[in-house]
């Protein structure tokens, strides 16, 4: 299968309220003017085309890029997505997206259905149409060859230590593992991230979908499956609220690939167990009725803790990792201007290299490839390093400008009068670039509040992530998008009085 591409100006005394006020209900009258959106399984057959989303960075067996040409995805269910568009008259298109916020497309109008191992929970249930379920799973785990750990006996039953067991993020075995007593789950973005970091030692385990684990045995043979699968569950087509018509069409499309053998030679393909999936599939059409969504006062009483634990991390990385970050960044400001060239040269591309690559990608390197060469560090430590050195090369630029601004006749005096180099550097040139400097150090401070959030790539759950899990998990996505805003204001807010306060401090000084 191909991919799809996926005039006159406001009064001065225009107040917010009023402003606020025009916007919700020019907003409310657009939506209510703005007709209904057009059948979806009118469109697909008028169209010709069936647009479904997925995430190729999943992996197998349920959709990936092709070995032998990058353009083309493969899978079970690429397979499965074109058997459902030539029943409903039409090819399938698929829509590459992050696997946690494909569904979300369907809201926007951009994917017809979201197919792409999605587990029937009741939040989905609730949020979307459900097709009847084309696969029975269970979750399976799996450890190092030689681990100690032989049960979920021996897992539940450690005293010395909470043993880490990692699963996809937004997952149904990651909501699992948050269920049973001194486990530490540990949530990944792609299937294979959490077992490599297995395989490299850093984590104990990965629990597993088990067409996952069946697909990567043999590209995985340092792990072992622990027991069978446990907590059987259903993989299910997901549609707009509104579309029963097209529901209808795919449950009946889904039920004759059951009756005729279709989906049975589908799973006999990929070794998915053909024969046993369709003696557990039968008829599925009433599994699990979707319940009543928790109330907000709820969700937040069971939550608050994980909220104000998240917030914490997020403290917690900003606080250690700042400092060394200032620490790195006066080094190479200084290093930079008064340095040799054998020195100065390195450091600015030291500089140049971090201020023109992603975070994300720094943190990345730092803790799925440094194990390779065996340097393993914590998650935590993987990640504080990771913010530390990417602003260092931020705060070296702001301490070379501060050192710039210092006049030069101060160095020359210090000279005269008998001071080595280092020693005028560290008494007389550093402390008047640092009040130079506290300003825009200070708003670094600020945004790196922001971008703790990034770290969640290298498994350290704070804020915006636990937000991003409890959203998708309860459905409250304003109401808890509003909580952890307030506490990333609450957070930064005295960072921002204190940079007002040492500019004001330092313009009467």
């Amino acid at each position: 299968m191909v991919r799809g591409t996926n005039n006159n100006a406001m009064p001065k005394r225009f107040s917010f309220a009023a402003f606020l006020c025009v916007s919700v209900f020019g907003g409310l009258t657009l939506s209510a003017a703005k007709p209904a959106r057009a059948d979806v399984l009118d469109q697909i057959q008028k169209q010709g085309e069936l647009r479904w989303g997925g995430d190729e960075n999943g992996g197998g067996p349920y959709v990936f890029p092709d070995e032998k040409d990058p353009n083309t995805i493969r899978g079970f269910e690429v397979e499965l997505a074109d058997m459902l568009a030539k029943s409903l008259g039409g090819k399938a298109t698929f829509i590459q997206g992050d696997w946690e916020k494909v569904p979300e497309l369907i809201d926007s109008g951009r994917i017809d259905i979201a197919m792409n191992g999605y587990e029937l929970t009741p939040d989905r249930q609730r949020r979307y149409l459900c097709s009847v379920p084309y696969y029975v799973y269970g979750f399976q785990l799996l450890v190092r060859a030689n681990s100690p750990y032989h049960s979920w006996a021996d897992l539940e039953g450690d005293k010395k230590r909470r043993p880490k067991i990692g699963a996809l993020v937004g997952s149904a075995a990651l909501a699992y593992l948050r269920t049973i007593p001194n486990i530490q789950a540990i949530s990944y973005d792609g299937t294979t991230d959490s077992m490599n970091q297995v395989v490299g030692g850093v984590d104990d385990g990965t629990l597993q979908d088990d067409p996952t684990a069946i697909y990567y045995a043999d590209q995985f043979p340092e792990l072992r499956r622990v027991g069978r699968p446990v907590s059987e569950g259903y993989y299910v087509v997901l549609m707009g609220k509104q579309e029963t018509k097209l529901k209808q069409a795919i449950d009946n499309a889904l039920e004759q690939f059951i009756h005729d053998g279709q989906l049975k030679s589908l799973y006999d393909h990929w070794n998915l167990s053909g024969k046993a999936q369709m003696l557990a599939l039968g008829d599925l059409r009433g599994v699990a009725a979707p319940t009543a969504y928790p109330s907000f006062a709820d969700i937040l009483r069971n939550n608050w803790r994980i909220l104000l634990e998240a917030a914490g991390m997020t403290v917690i990385l900003s606080v250690l990792s700042m400092p060394l970050a200032v620490l790195i960044g006066i080094s190479v400001a200084c290093g930079r201007m008064y340095g040799p060239w054998l020195v100065a040269k390195p450091l600015g591309l030291y500089v140049e290299l971090l201020r023109g690559t992603p975070l994300m990608l720094q943190l990345y390197a730092i803790f799925f490839l440094l194990p390779k060469i065996g340097v393993a560090l914590p998650a935590l430590a993987a990640a504080i390093a990771g913010l530390a050195i990417n602003y260092s090369a931020y705060e070296a630029e702001i301490y070379r400008a501060g050192l710039q601004a210092v006049p030069r006749g101060q160095m020359e005096a210090a000279l005269s009068l008998g001071m080595s180099r280092p020693l005028a550097i560290w008494r007389i040139i550093l402390p008047q670039a640092f009040r130079i400097v506290i300003p825009p150090v200070t708003n670094d401070f600020i945004a790196l509040f922001k971008d703790t959030s990034v770290c969640s790539v290298v498994t350290v759950v704070e804020l915006t992530k636990e937000y991003d899990i409890l959203a998708m998990s309860t459905g409250a996505i304003v109401q808890l998008a509003i909580v952890t805003a307030t506490l990333y204001m609450l957070m930064s807010y005295p960072l921002s009085v204190f940079a007002r306060w040492s500019e004001r401090r330092l313009a009467n000084a």
